[in-house]
Protein backbone atom coordinates (compact mmCIF):
# COMPACT_ATOMS: atom_id res chain seq x y z
CA UNK A 1 0.00 0.00 0.00
CA UNK A 2 1.15 3.48 -0.67
CA UNK A 3 0.72 6.92 0.80
CA UNK A 4 1.96 10.05 -0.45
CA UNK A 5 3.24 12.52 2.06
CA UNK A 6 3.61 15.71 1.81
CA UNK A 7 6.33 16.98 4.00
CA UNK A 8 6.96 20.72 5.02
CA UNK A 9 9.78 22.51 4.22
CA UNK A 10 11.24 22.85 8.14
CA UNK A 11 11.07 18.98 7.95
CA UNK A 12 12.70 18.38 4.38
CA UNK A 13 16.11 17.79 6.25
CA UNK A 14 14.78 14.53 7.26
CA UNK A 15 13.62 13.75 3.59
CA UNK A 16 16.83 14.48 1.99
CA UNK A 17 14.93 17.92 0.83
CA UNK A 18 11.93 15.90 -0.48
CA UNK A 19 8.35 17.28 -0.94
CA UNK A 20 7.15 14.34 -0.71
CA UNK A 21 7.71 10.44 0.21
CA UNK A 22 5.43 7.65 0.14
CA UNK A 23 5.17 4.90 2.46
CA UNK A 24 3.07 2.27 4.19
CA UNK A 25 0.83 1.12 6.60
CA UNK A 26 -2.70 0.30 8.03
CA UNK A 27 -2.36 3.20 10.28
CA UNK A 28 -1.22 6.96 10.34
CA UNK A 29 0.91 5.45 12.85
CA UNK A 30 2.28 2.71 11.29
CA UNK A 31 2.79 4.67 8.19
CA UNK A 32 5.05 7.48 10.23
CA UNK A 33 6.81 4.01 11.66
CA UNK A 34 7.74 2.98 8.04
CA UNK A 35 8.60 6.81 7.00
CA UNK A 36 11.30 6.25 9.90
CA UNK A 37 12.67 3.01 8.54
CA UNK A 38 14.07 5.32 5.20
CA UNK A 39 13.91 8.87 7.00
CA UNK A 40 15.28 8.92 10.83
CA UNK A 41 14.51 11.40 12.96
CA UNK A 42 10.82 12.52 11.43
CA UNK A 43 8.94 10.33 13.85
CA UNK A 44 10.00 12.17 17.12
CA UNK A 45 9.25 15.33 14.91
CA UNK A 46 5.24 14.27 14.45
CA UNK A 47 5.06 11.79 17.76
CA UNK A 48 5.75 12.65 21.37
CA UNK A 49 4.66 9.34 23.52
CA UNK A 50 2.23 7.94 20.36
CA UNK A 51 0.48 11.08 20.41
CA UNK A 52 0.78 13.81 17.64
CA UNK A 53 2.88 16.87 18.99
CA UNK A 54 1.32 19.84 19.82
CA UNK A 55 2.21 21.92 17.46
CA UNK A 56 2.07 19.66 14.39
CA UNK A 57 -1.14 19.36 12.46
CA UNK A 58 -1.62 16.11 9.83
CA UNK A 59 -4.31 15.73 7.72
CA UNK A 60 -5.55 12.77 5.66
CA UNK A 61 -7.38 14.03 2.26
CA UNK A 62 -7.73 17.32 3.46
CA UNK A 63 -9.56 16.11 7.68
CA UNK A 64 -7.53 17.30 10.46
CA UNK A 65 -6.93 13.48 11.68
CA UNK A 66 -7.10 14.95 15.62
CA UNK A 67 -11.19 15.17 14.32
CA UNK A 68 -10.45 11.28 13.42
CA UNK A 69 -8.56 9.10 14.96
CA UNK A 70 -5.12 10.56 15.60
CA UNK A 71 -2.11 8.38 15.44
CA UNK A 72 -4.65 5.51 14.51
CA UNK A 73 -6.28 7.11 11.99
CA UNK A 74 -6.58 4.22 8.62
CA UNK A 75 -4.82 5.20 5.86
CA UNK A 76 -5.69 3.41 2.57
CA UNK A 77 -3.53 2.91 -0.70
CA UNK A 78 -4.00 5.94 -2.48
CA UNK A 79 -4.23 8.63 0.41
CA UNK A 80 -2.71 11.47 0.63
CA UNK A 81 -0.99 12.57 4.21
CA UNK A 82 0.03 16.52 4.73
CA UNK A 83 1.86 17.54 7.66
CA UNK A 84 1.78 21.25 8.44
CA UNK A 85 3.54 22.82 11.44
CA UNK A 86 1.02 25.07 13.51
CA UNK A 87 1.07 28.52 13.29
CA UNK A 88 0.56 31.03 16.62
CA UNK A 89 -0.75 34.64 16.74
CA UNK A 90 1.87 37.06 16.46
CA UNK A 91 2.15 40.22 19.00
CA UNK A 92 -1.40 41.82 17.86
CA UNK A 93 0.24 45.38 17.41
CA UNK A 94 -1.35 45.43 13.79
CA UNK A 95 -4.69 45.12 15.67
CA UNK A 96 -3.40 47.58 18.83
CA UNK A 97 -5.03 50.99 18.30
CA UNK A 98 -2.64 53.74 17.22
CA UNK A 99 -0.81 51.36 14.31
Amino acid sequence: MAVEVRIPTILRQYTGGAKTVEGDGATLSALIDDLETRHPGLRERLLDDGALRKFVNVYLNDEDVRFLDGPGTAVSDGDAVTVLPAVAGGSGAATRPGR
